[in-house]
C-alpha cells in the first residue's frame, strides 16, 4: 500500500508560505490549518504553513516525508445527526526542526510573503528564560525564538513596518498575546537589540488574544488498521477532532479580510474583547479535562467519554461543574448551565476516544490555569474550600507519584517538575505524618502555582486527607466519601 504523497493525491496547486507555525502537533493541523487549507478551497487566503518543531519530539519528520499531507477526520454530531467526514489537509508547506535546522528557520523570516504566526506550545510554553541569549542556536524558549525571529525579521527588511506579523497564540493562558509580546519586549531589551526593534515590535506587529474550543483526540491508534484499510493509502499523520469550532480572536476589524474565515461559514469570531467566552470555555471546558483526568486515570478509566459514563466519575464530574465550576463564576447562570451540558455532551461523542494520557501533559501548569482560578474565587465568595476541586488536586499530587496499580504511569512534564515529585515521592513511606511533608512541600511551592497554597485555610489539611484516603483506599472508595459526591451540597450558596 502506498503512503500518502503529492503524486498519490495528483495534487500540484503550490500557494506562498503565509504562515509561520510553531508545533507540529494534532490541535493545530486539527484546527488552524484546517481553516486554512477551507478558506484556500474558496480562494480566499491562497497561503501555506510552515510548521516549526522546537522539541526534541515532534513529527517534523513524518511531515516532511508526507509532503506536508495528512487526513482529518471530523467526527459528531450535527443537527442531532451523526456526521464522520474525512478530508487530505493541503496547508502545509514543509516542516523546520529547529534544533536541527536552524538556519533555516532564521532564513524563513526574510520571506516577504509570510504575514501571520501561530503557535500553540502549551500552557507552558510562553515564559521567559534567563538563560536564553540571542546567539543561541536555538533559544530555550518559545518566546525566545521568536525574538530572534523578529529580530532578523527587522533587519532583513530594514525596519519596514509593512513587513510586520500577524500574531496568534492559541495557547490557553490568559491574555496570551499581550504576555508573549511582553516578554519578546523584555528580550529585546535585554539583549540590547535597541529601542528601533522595540518601537517596530510594537508598530508593525499585530499581537492578539485569541482562545480556541475543538476537542482533538489526535491519532487514531485504536482504529488506525481499519482507517488505513478504507483510506486505501499510509497516513502516519492521520487526525481526528469533534465537528465543533470555535476561534475567537480579540483585535483589529482589518483582521476578518486578512483571516476571512467568517466568510466561508467557519466559527470564527473578531471580538473587541473575548474575556467571557474565554473564562466559560477554559473553566469549565478545560477545567473539566484538567479535574477528570487523574481521578479517572486512577479509576482505571482511559478515555474522556469512558470518565463521562462511568456512574462514580461521571456524577463527581457533573457534581463539581454544577455546584463548584457555575458558582464561582459572576455570569448568568442559565447561561452556564447550557454550556455545560453542551460540554458534557461533546465529552459523550461516540466518535471520539479522547485519552485521558494525552490530556495529563503539563498537568501542574493546566491545574494553574484552568482550576486554580475557580478554586480561588470559590473560596473567596463562599469562605470554604470546593471539596471537589481540591480532591483533584489531592488526585494529581497523587497522579505524579507515576503507578496506577503495577503500572507505571508515562509522565509528561518540565523535568524540574518531574524531579521534585520523583524525590518527595521516593523518600515517602506512606505514613501520615510523610504524606503530610509531602503536601505541605509541594502545595508551597510558588513555581508551581505561583502563591503558596498552604496559606489557604484548611488547603493543607484536606488536600493531606484526601491523598491518604486515596492511598489507603484507591481512588473510587475516596471518591465515594466525597460530601459532593454524595449529594450533601448546601444550596444555600446558590
Amino acid at each position: 500500500m502506498e503512503k500518502l504523497s503529492k503524486s498519490l493525491l495528483g495534487v500540484d496547486q503550490e500557494f506562498p508560505e503565509r504562515v509561520l507555525q510553531f508545533g507540529t502537533g494534532n490541535f493545530l493541523r486539527a484546527f488552524c490549518d484546517w481553516q486554512i487549507h477551507e478558506m484556500n478551497k474558496k480562494g480566499l487566503f491562497n497561503g501555506r504553513v510552515v510548521v516549526v518543531q522546537s522539541t526534541e519530539n515532534g513529527a517534523v519528520n513524518l511531515i516532511n516525508d508526507q509532503e506536508g499531507l495528512y487526513t482529518l477526520y471530523l467526527q459528531g454530531m450535527r443537527n442531532n445527526q451523526p456526521v464522520n467526514e474525512r478530508e487530505v489537509i493541503q496547508s502545509i508547506s514543509r516542516g523546520i526542526n529547529i534544533i536541527d535546522k536552524y538556519e533555516e528557520y532564521i532564513n524563513a523570516a526574510r520571506n516577504p510573503d509570510l504575514r501571520f504566526i501561530i503557535s500553540n506550545t502549551t500552557e507552558a510554553g510562553i515564559t521567559y528564560s534567563e538563560d536564553d541569549q540571542l546567539e543561541d542556536r536555538p533559544q530555550k524558549s518559545f518566546p525566545g525564538k521568536l525574538t530572534a525571529f523578529l529580530y532578523e525579521r527587522y533587519k532583513h527588511f530594514k525596519g519596514d513596518i509593512s513587513k510586520g506579523f500577524i500574531i496568534l497564540p492559541c495557547e490557553l493562558i490568559e491574555d496570551n498575546g499581550i504576555k508573549l509580546k511582553s516578554i519578546i519586549e523584555k528580550y529585546a531589551k535585554n539583549w540590547r537589540l535597541g529601542e528601533g526593534f522595540i518601537e517596530w515590535i510594537t508598530e508593525a506587529n499585530t499581537f492578539c488574544n485569541t482562545l480556541v474550543d475543538r476537542i482533538v483526540p489526535g491519532f487514531p491508534k485504536d482504529s488506525i488498521e481499519e482507517k488505513t484499510a478504507e483510506l486505501g493509502y499510509i497516513d502516519q499523520l492521520i487526525v481526528v477532532g469533534e465537528q465543533y469550532h470555535l476561534f475567537v480572536i480579540e483585535g483589529p476589524e482589518f483582521l476578518k479580510e486578512e483571516f476571512p474565515a467568517h466568510k466561508i461559514g467557519l466559527n470564527v469570531l473578531v471580538v473587541k474583547d473575548l474575556r467571557t467566552y474565554r473564562l466559560r470555555k477554559v473553566r469549565i471546558l478545560n477545567g473539566a479535562h484538567t479535574l477528570m483526568t487523574p481521578v479517572a486515570y486512577l479509576a482505571n478509566l482511559n478515555t474522556v467519554s469512558e470518565a463521562v459514563t462511568a456512574d462514580i466519575v461521571k456524577d463527581y464530574i457533573q457534581a463539581v461543574i454544577d455546584h463548584e465550576m457555575i458558582p464561582s463564576m459572576n455570569l448568568p447562570k442559565e447561561e452556564l448551565t447550557q454550556y455545560a451540558n453542551d460540554v458534557m455532551d461533546r465529552f459523550k461523542n461516540p466518535f471520539i476516544h479522547h485519552y485521558l494520557s494525552s490530556i495529563s501533559l503539563n498537568s501542574v501548569s493546566k491545574f494553574k490555569t484552568r482550576l486554580l482560578p475557580t478554586l480561588l474565587d470559590y473560596e473567596k465568595k463562599y469562605e470554604k474550600l470546593p471539596d471537589g476541586i481540591v480532591f483533584s488536586l489531592s488526585s494529581l499530587i497523587y497522579f505524579y507519584r507515576g503507578q496506577r496499580g503495577g503500572e507505571k504511569i508515562k509522565l509528561v512534564e518540565n523535568q524540574e517538575i518531574l524531579s521534585l515529585f520523583h524525590k518527595l515521592w521516593a523518600t515517602c513511606d506512606g505514613s501520615e505524618e510523610e504524606i503530610r511533608k509531602l503536601v505541605n512541600c509541594i502545595l508551597s511551592k510558588k513555581s508551581l502555582w505561583g502563591i503558596d497554597l498552604t496559606k489557604i485555610q484548611n488547603m493543607t489539611n484536606t488536600v493531606t486527607k484526601h491523598v491518604i484516603n486515596i492511598n489507603q483506599l484507591g481512588i473510587v472508595e475516596a471518591l465515594q466519601q466525597l460530601s459532593i459526591v454524595k449529594g450533601e451540597v448546601n444550596d444555600n450558596i446558590y
